[in-house]
C-alpha cells in the first residue's frame, strides 16, 4: 500500500514538472512570435488618414 503511494506521488510529481515545462516552452514561443509579429508591424507602410470628404456617406 505504502509502495503505491509512494509510486503515485511520483508520476503526479513527474506529471507536474511535465506541465510546468511544456507551459514555459508555450510562454517561451508566444514571446518570440509576439516579437516577430511586431517586427513585421514596424516594416508595414504608415497610411496618412484619409482626408475630409473623401469618403461619402450615402446611407445618412
Amino acid at each position: 500500500m505504502m509502495e503505491q503511494i509512494a509510486a503515485m506521488s511520483m508520476n503526479m510529481s513527474a506529471a507536474t514538472v511535465a506541465q510546468n515545462y511544456s507551459i514555459a516552452i508555450t510562454k517561451k514561443t508566444m514571446e518570440s512570435q509576439e516579437l516577430a509579429a511586431q517586427e513585421l508591424l514596424k516594416m508595414l507602410p504608415e497610411t496618412p488618414a484619409p482626408a475630409k470628404g473623401q469618403y461619402i456617406d450615402v446611407y445618412a
